[in-house]
């Protein structure tokens, strides 16, 4: 895929070689694609295949026509015709879109031909406001658009924190401490051939009876360390842009903070953290998806 050098870019400014072109943009973030618009319902799936058969004939299928985020398959509702549906979240509209358009009617990966819809409206509730990527889906977006060879990470710095809080002592009346472990990471994106680079900072934590055994803790410590990458990972692509034109070229633009700019001097021993509630990432796993009060757009469709 042949790929465009835009100049450097601070937040909010536009990628220097798309200005006044008419052209189709896409701009993909790094995010979950809450968007009805993004998202897809195929339904009119015959009982004859397995869950598991359906689930690859739909990725294989709508796989084709962007990055997808996530793909669900469910039995029919009690009452209803036999049968599975699947729902099927893109990151980008145009894709979802263009997927619905030339699915709709036809026989993919079974005989009767699918129906497929786009949602209308979704329940964000279930979401509580999650918008974060696991690094786990980061990496494959990153490589949908960009190639293997298309970007690259380092990890700036990963740092102990848990002797700087010390044992936390329990209440007056109870005999045991704890101890807390605290691992804080920073990590540099680079995109070498679009001429941009950012940073992003993780921190994980756990606490432990003080006499947990000395192997566990250890392992733990490796968790901990490992957590603190990703979230890092993780934070780092919040601020990345990829500008995808109608022709296919790709633009990569950095949200960049002036206060984050730092010399490798200047970063030794220091983690700086922002205020994000990492909890987001428990509560909506890595490949977890549930339909949860979806409206369609059925109008036109027989």
């Amino acid at each position: 895929m042949r790929q465009i050098q835009p100049g450097r870019s601070g937040e909010g400014e536009e990628p220097a070689r798309l200005r006044n072109m008419d052209v189709d943009v896409q701009v993909i973030e790094f995010k979950v694609p809450t968007e009805h618009n993004k998202t897809l319902f195929v339904w009119n799936i015959p009982p004859t295949f397995s869950e598991a058969d359906i689930y690859a004939g739909v990725s294989e299928c709508y796989r084709r026509f962007g990055a997808l985020f996530s793909v669900l398959v469910c039995r029919g509702a009690a009452g209803a015709q036999p049968g599975f549906y699947a729902v099927v979240k893109f990151y980008s509209a145009e894709h979802a879109s263009r997927a619905q358009r030339a699915t709709h009617g036809r026989g993919l990966f079974q005989e009767a031909p699918l129906k497929v819809s786009l949602c209308t409206r979704q329940n964000r509730f279930f979401y509580r406001n999650v918008s974060y990527l696991h690094s786990s889906k980061c990496h494959e977006l990153a490589n949908f658009y960009l190639g293997f060879n298309g970007w690259s990470s380092r990890v700036v710095t990963l740092k102990d924190l848990s002797k700087s809080d010390g044992p936390e002592q329990v209440p007056l009346g109870e005999a045991t401490q704890t101890v807390n472990l605290k691992y804080g990471c920073i990590v540099e994106l680079i995109f070498t051939k679009h001429g941009v680079s950012c940073r992003g900072v993780g921190v994980a934590e756990e606490v432990f009876p003080a006499d947990t055994d000395p192997e566990e803790l250890l392992m733990k410590r490796g968790m901990l360390q490992k957590s603190a990458k990703e979230r890092a990972i993780s934070y780092a692509f919040q601020k990345v842009l990829l500008v995808v034109l109608g022709n296919g070229k790709v633009a990569v633009e950095c949200k960049l903070d002036p206060d984050e700019i730092l010399t490798e001097e200047e970063v030794d021993g220091l983690i700086q953290v922002n205020e994000i509630s990492w909890s987001q990432f428990e509560s909506v796993g890595e490949d977890e998806d549930v339909l949860c009060d979806l409206s369609l757009n059925i109008s036109g469709i027989p």
